[in-house]
């Protein structure tokens, strides 16, 4: 089972509200995840991000795949770096 982490739409429409969420790949966009990492609400200014910050490094340490989205919100939490520099120090 491949797992990827990306964004689950939430919100009404023209009001978008997103789950950074771990999923089969093979499963839908706004379909069955396995956990919720965070939130990201681009509509707040500035755009609020809440992500749990030990959450996204076991699943990244497990081989789950981030969407480009989701590693750009990763990268400007500091995430990646935690996680280079762990997978480097290994």
């Amino acid at each position: 089972m491949a797992v990827k982490i990306r964004l689950k739409r939430m919100g009404a429409k023209k009001t978008p509200f997103y789950r950074i969420v771990a999923a089969d790949s093979r499963s839908p966009r706004d379909g069955r995840y396995i956990e919720v990492i965070g939130t990201y609400n681009p509509v707040a200014q500035p755009a609020a991000i809440q992500i749990n910050e030990e959450l996204a490094l076991k699943w990244l340490q497990d081989g789950a795949k981030p969407s480009d989205t989701v590693r750009n919100l990763f990268s400007n939490q500091g995430i990646m770096e935690k996680f280079h520099n762990a997978k480097l120090s290994k």
